[in-house]
């Protein structure tokens, strides 16, 4: 098999972990039990080693294959259509069903036939813990067991199955109406695969499945113009929840790379702060208080674990663990090349100064759209705003997570404006203890230090950081958190400025935006990247808001943001990033790029509907 485009997959998962799906029929990624847990299928990252579970028609000639999602669910479907008939795969992962109860936590592959018949072929190759471990295999009846260090895995079906080296195989032909189940399960040691599952017990499975993504669904008070685009990105981010704490995952992959060939290739299988406030924010506005709220508790949870000298880590673990050592996996060749693989994450003991004014904000908008801060929650709270205080002079990695050297990043000085700014404002408005004169200070006094030294004349805009006259996209988010208004004229020549094409000096390539020029960041690594899909989403958001004085802002706004739209895959799901020919580069789907996408929708939205 050949590596397919990042952007030639679907995403099925249970809020514990996710499958990708390929328009083949192959998945290629699956970690299991867990989204961060080791890879039992990985052959996106090597075709030969990595495994995969692949059901497709035997013979592909004249076969047009399709990939849709049910209507309002995260049920996946790839159907294959030839002039001799129309078969089809239905993947999910049940959800609504209790921890233990038949169905939990299991794959489901249903083949059928729409129309005539078709042959298929089966091939279902694990390779544990990244295809660093053997398993031995057992072929029965009742399907196949693979056992391999510490998880054993069944897969059960009343299709015959044969083996072939470490895997199984198998042939067999459906006619309409007829259909094969493959449930892909974890057993215990010393047990067969399973019980076989019956076409109504599947069907139930089936049925309860769409039925609890519509009722969530449901929920959504999303009513603007792109409501098919905010209701696939909410899928996709409850997908990427982890259901037992309630932490959202960057996204479900790793190690996919920025630029083919190129060397970075990160792992995002865990829980940013970052993502904090723009999640809740985009959750609330459209009415997943629920989801925020959990979320909101992790986060919570966190504040209490601060380090030795005060700090918090930039991410952690979907289960709250604090140590993601990143390692190499030199025994896999990368996708299509792109070396080295990565997991763990070494960014996560950096300094990144803006996650205090993420968090804080996310603190300020639950206690305005969730519940009150609680007086212990309070008490951690002010801790942190103190340590901001202490420390906001301090250089540090940024928000781009640079491996090179440290700088006073104009975003990080930002947040840092945010966190005492949502300190102060709700301590005043819950007559909350705080140290009010101190924090007004130094709140002000990042402020006129950001338009003295984040401020270039020379390129009238605010640029990447104090000493450079370098852009960077992440200043977009200033009118965002209100820190400068949206019309201000500082502000619109900085978007003026990010709008030029990066030959002139700017960041933006047929409406396209990229996070920085890499020619002129020390961002330690080596290689070029596509544009950043959450940066032209911030872009789309910047112009919205100074579009409502400037009916010209707001044309472009939604142009760029409706072009953008169609930078989705077939199933509306982004990547990190594009490329210059519009692949999908990066991890896939990221949870981010559709955070910024509900936020700049909601947004435009009123705008445009104040300006009617």
């Amino acid at each position: 098999m050949a590596y397919k485009p990042i952007e030639d997959y679907g995403v099925v998962g249970d809020m514990h972990s996710a499958a990708l799906v390929g328009m083949d029929g192959s998945i290629d990624w699956f970690c299991y039990p867990h989204f961060d847990s080791p890879s039992v299928f990985a052959a996106i990252l090597d075709e030969k080693k990595g495994g995969h579970f692949k059901i497709c028609p035997r013979d592909v000639t004249n076969v047009t294959t399709k990939q849709y999602y049910w209507p309002d669910t995260n049920v996946l479907v790839t159907r294959f259509l030839s002039p001799e008939g129309v078969g089809q795969i239905v993947d999910y992962m049940p959800v609504g069903v209790r921890h233990g109860e038949r169905g939990s936590h299991w794959l489901v592959r249903r083949v059928q036939i729409v129309r005539g018949s078709m042959a298929f072929g089966m091939e279902c190759k694990p390779a544990f813990n990244y295809a660093r471990d053997k398993h031995s295999l057992d072929v029965s009846p009742e399907g196949a067991c693979f056992r391999g260090p510490g998880l054993s895995l069944g897969l059960v079906t009343d299709i015959p199955l044969s083996k072939e080296g470490a895997g199984v195989r198998a042939e067999f032909s459906l006619e309409r109406g007829q259909t094969a189940i493959f449930v892909l399960r974890e057993i215990e040691g010393g047990v067969g695969c399973g019980l076989g599952l019956s076409r109504e017990e599947e069907f139930e499975l089936f049925n309860g499945t769409v039925e609890w993504w519509r009722h969530w669904l449901n929920k959504c008070t999303y009513t603007g113009r792109w409501r098919e685009a905010v209701h696939r990105s909410v899928l996709a981010l409850k997908l990427m929840t982890y259901e037992p704490t309630g932490a959202i995952v960057a996204s479900p992959t790793c190690s996919l790379p920025e630029e083919i060939g190129g060397v970075r290739n990160w792992d995002y299988r865990y829980a940013w702060i970052r993502d904090a406030a723009f999640t809740l924010y985009a959750f609330i506005r459209v009415g997943f208080t629920e989801e925020a709220a959990r979320f909101g508790q992790f986060l919570r949870e966190r504040i209490q674990e601060p380090e030795p000298d005060g700090s918090l880590q930039i991410m952690y673990g979907i289960d709250g663990r604090h140590e993601l050592t990143e390692e190499t996996l030199d025994h896999l060749e990368g996708y299509r090349g792109s070396r080295p693989v990565r997991i763990g994450n070494g960014a996560y003991n950096q300094l990144q100064l803006d996650i205090y004014g993420e968090l804080m904000d996310s603190a300020y908008l639950f206690n305005k759209y969730g519940a009150p801060i609680a007086y212990d929650g309070w008490v951690w709270l002010r801790r942190m705003v103190d340590w901001v205080c202490d420390n906001w002079q301090t250089v540090d990695e940024g928000i781009w997570e640079v491996r090179g050297p440290r700088q006073h990043f104009v975003y990080s000085k930002l947040m840092c404006w945010v966190a005492l700014d949502r300190a102060i404002r709700l301590a005043d408005k819950r007559s909350l203890p705080a140290d009010r004169v101190r924090w007004l200070t130094i709140r002000d006094q990042i402020y006129e230090e950001i338009f003295e030294k984040g401020w270039s004349e020379k390129r009238q805009a605010f640029v990447q950081h104090y000493g450079s006259d370098s852009l960077d996209a992440s200043n977009l988010i200033m009118p965002l958190v209100f820190f400068i208004s949206p019309n201000d004229p500082r502000m619109l020549s900085t978007i003026d400025a990010t709008l030029r094409p990066p030959a002139d000096g700017g960041l933006v390539e047929n409406n396209l935006v990229f996070r920085y020029n890499v020619y002129e960041t020390e961002d330690g690594l080596e290689g070029e990247e596509g544009s950043f899909n959450m940066c032209t989403f911030w872009l789309v958001e910047a112009l919205a808001r100074a579009g409502r004085r400037d009916p010209t802002r707001l044309r472009g706004a939604r142009l760029m943001f409706e072009e953008m739209l169609g930078y989705a895959n077939h199933l509306g799901l982004y990547a990190e990033e594009t490329g210059p020919q519009g692949e999908a580069l990066g991890n896939f789907p990221q949870a981010f790029t559709h955070i910024s996408l509900i936020s700049a929708a909601f947004n435009l939205d009123r705008a445009l509907g104040a300006h009617d």
